[in-house]
């Protein structure tokens, strides 16, 4: 205790929100869409930090230990509400909207104009992505988001969703014809960019 009465692993608490609480919240909550989930998150990391301060070894900025905290608490959350709710299909039949008869493209992907991290870096493409994620069912959304741009590995997916390899790839062939079809109408088809 300090002078004030305070525990100083409260005080470390107090001042983890203070410093990282935004950055935490503004990582969470894309990856979950809802802000009192997101919040929730954050909560549950700084908790878990204050219980494991002692292993805290200063090998990086307690921001970037504080992240590492949240994404084990983000995949909890995804193995959690994967357990809760059955896999449902999207609307769209893909095989449909894709694919012809014997299986090829209807239509060849549209060229990227530049690679693809260079466009992520464009204001108005992470708009474009970030509104067909949101059109996404949650938990593929997640799924899709961990193992692509987080690059969780799917074996660790897996292990830590308590899923089978082949929902996995499912769920992520499934995210992925989404959003080429989203993109395809929002991005690509909407002028050149």
């Amino acid at each position: 205790m300090d002078q004030t009465g305070a525990s100083v692993g409260s005080q470390d608490s107090l001042r983890w929100l203070e410093e990282h609480g935004d950055a935490l919240y503004a990582y969470a909550l894309p990856r979950v869409r809802h802000p009192e989930v997101a919040e929730d998150l954050v909560q549950d990391t700084l908790l878990a930090a204050l219980t494991s301060t002692s292993s805290f070894e200063g090998r990086s900025a307690y921001r970037t230990w504080l992240l590492g905290i949240l994404k084990h608490k983000l995949i909890d959350h995804l193995r959690k509400t994967i357990r809760q709710r059955p896999v449902t299909d999207l609307t769209d039949d893909f095989r449909d909207t894709f694919f012809t008869k014997d299986g090829h493209w209807k239509e060849a992907a549209p060229s990227w104009d530049s690679e693809p991290d260079a466009l992520l870096e464009r204001q108005e493409f992470r708009e474009a992505l970030s509104a067909c994620m949101a059109k996404m069912p949650s938990r593929m959304a997640q799924l899709f988001w961990l193992r692509e741009a987080e690059d969780v590995q799917t074996e660790t997916l897996c292990k830590e969703l308590e899923i089978t390899p082949t929902n996995a790839w499912t769920l992520l062939h499934r995210a992925r014809l989404s959003l080429r079809r989203c993109l395809n109408e929002n991005w690509f088809k909407a002028g050149d960019r």
